[in-house]
C-alpha cells in the first residue's frame, strides 16, 4: 500500500486510476454482507464497515469542497482533521465551539451505525465520480495551484490527491480487516 509520498511519485492519470478505483472496490468487500455483519466492530477502537464507507462518503464531500476552494482561489488555508481551536487561532476560527472536522465525532453524531449502507456506498460513488470529473478537467498549470495546509504547509492539487489515494488505500483495507473482524 503506497504512502502519499510514495503517491506523489507517480503520474498523475494513476493517481486518478487509484481513485477511480475505490467504489468499485469497496462494492465488491461489501456484496452479500448482512447489515449485522456491516455493523460489528472488530473492537472498541476500530470502526465497522458500515462506518468506513460513511467515512469515506463525508469526506469525500470535504475533499470535493477543498478542491474546488484551491482551483477557485489563490493559496487559500485548507482545514483539516484534528485542528485543535490554538492551532486554528490565529485563522480567527475556532472559540468555543469545537473543531468540526473529527471523524470520531461525525461517526456518533452521524449516527453511521444507522446509517443504510447501500445508500452511503451509492452517495460515494456520486461524489467520486464528480470529483474525478473536476480534476481530468484540470490543466497542468491548475494542477500546480495549492493551499496552505495547517501542519503541512503549501500543498498543490496534486499532493492532494495523493493524500486522498493513501486514504482510500488504508480504508479499504481497514474496511477488510473489519469483516474479518481484525482491526
Amino acid at each position: 500500500m503506497p504512502s502519499a509520498e510514495e503517491y506523489s511519485g507517480l503520474p498523475i492519470e494513476a493517481r486518478l486510476s487509484r481513485l477511480d478505483e475505490t467504489p468499485q472496490e469497496l462494492e465488491g468487500a461489501i456484496s452479500g454482507k448482512t447489515d449485522k455483519e456491516l455493523s460489528v466492530r472488530p473492537d472498541a477502537h476500530n470502526w465497522a464497515a458500515k462506518e468506513i464507507v460513511c467515512h469515506l462518503r463525508d469526506v469525500e464531500e470535504l475533499f470535493q469542497i477543498r478542491f474546488h476552494t484551491v482551483v477557485a482561489l489563490d493559496e487559500p488555508r485548507i482545514l483539516v482533521f484534528g485542528a485543535s481551536a490554538n492551532d486554528l487561532a490565529p485563522w480567527r476560527i475556532g472559540g468555543s465551539i469545537g473543531h468540526p472536522l473529527d471523524p470520531e465525532r461525525w461517526a456518533e453524531e452521524r449516527q453511521y451505525l444507522r446509517n443504510d449502507t447501500g445508500e452511503a456506498l451509492a452517495a460515494f460513488r456520486r461524489r467520486r465520480a464528480e470529483v474525478l470529473v473536476l480534476l481530468r478537467s484540470l490543466s497542468p498549470t491548475e494542477w500546480r495551484r495549492g493551499g496552505v495546509h495547517l501542519s503541512r504547509g503549501r500543498l498543490t492539487l496534486a499532493d492532494w490527491v495523493a493524500r486522498l489515494a493513501a486514504h482510500d488505500d488504508n480504508h479499504v483495507a481497514q474496511l477488510r480487516r473489519a469483516l474479518q473482524g481484525r482491526a
